[in-house]
């Protein structure tokens, strides 16, 4: 939550932690005596002076190794990747308009080819991308339909972020990896495989309601006065594009989920506790 809370500023360039480097927008670089796991740029130029361990991606800018050294892939969806000398890419070199520009004394331990937009309906690129916009579409219809029918149990999910956020962890956390268990644990006996096999088709819808909360609290933690629409916009805009992320989408689902999860049981217990007898009236 507090990742994308950071990503939701408008600073350009931002960590995924400490080991790899992520920009929504504006230029990463990845100074020398530095190491990171990624870097990535949605709409910006990448200089690595360092050391990545994994994949270099721009999906609109340039990449520059400037004397560094890239394990894995190098990859510019929309710009041209420049290897000064020195450079080390241990991976291949991914291009799609102009071919890259390698100096020499610079090394190259896999392929140099054009990238080749494969828009089929069974590439991996398309899938990834048509899966993306089911989620976002159903998350979105949802959210809307039940805002529409519960507008003032949402504003109690985000009251009950504010007032107990351990508890809700931990009982989103229970419920994310204790349903699972247990429709599993149930599979096994012949008895419970009814249980089992209800338990495991629960889960889907159980998730989906449990994503729309967890981004409606985000956009109400970031947007306290806005309009109850208008927060859930703004937390599913935020993690929707996090999802767009390859090592980050599972985590913020995770997460989103289990904080969506775990409000909906602190907010329906704090809801359905009997309230404390009256206070006497004032007197005079």
């Amino acid at each position: 939550m507090a990742l994308a809370l950071a990503l939701a500023l408008p600073a350009p360039a931002l960590a995924d932690g400490p080991n790899s480097e992520v920009a929504l927008t504006g230029p990463v670089v990845v100074d020398r005596a530095q190491t990171v796991n990624y870097a990535v740029s949605f709409d910006g130029r990448v200089t690595v002076r360092g050391h990545v361990n994994n994949d270099v991606v721009a999906f609109n800018g340039d990449v520059r190794i400037s004397g560094g050294t890239v394990d894995g892939d190098v990859t510019a969806l929309n710009g041209r990747i420049f290897l000064n000398a020195g450079a080390v890419v241990g991976g291949d070199l991914n291009w799609r308009d102009d071919r890259p520009v390698i100096a020499s004394g610079a090394r190259v331990g896999g392929s140099v080819d054009e990238f080749k937009w494969d828009v089929s309906p069974f590439s991996g690129f398309a899938f990834a991308l048509l899966f993306w916009l089911a989620e976002t579409v159903s998350t979105l219809v949802l959210g809307i339909v039940l805002i529409a029918l519960w507008p003032r149990g949402f504003e109690a999910l985000a009251a009950a972020w504010r007032r107990s956020p351990g508890p809700v962890i931990g009982w989103g956390a229970l419920l994310l990896i204790g349903l699972p268990i247990a429709a599993v644990i149930a599979l096994v006996s012949l008895v419970g495989i009814p249980l089992g096999v209800g338990l495991l088709l629960a889960l889907i819808p159980l998730w989906a309601v449990g994503y729309v909360a967890g981004t409606f609290i985000l956009g109400r933690l970031i947007a306290r006065d806005a309009g109850r629409l208008v927060a859930f916009l703004l937390g599913l805009l935020i993690v929707q594009v996090l999802a767009l992320v390859p090592f980050l989408n599972v985590l913020v689902a995770i997460v989103v989920i289990a904080v969506g999860l775990g409000t909906l049981i602190v907010g329906a217990w704090r809801a359905n506790r009997p309230e404390g007898p009256a206070a006497p009236p004032a007197t005079a």
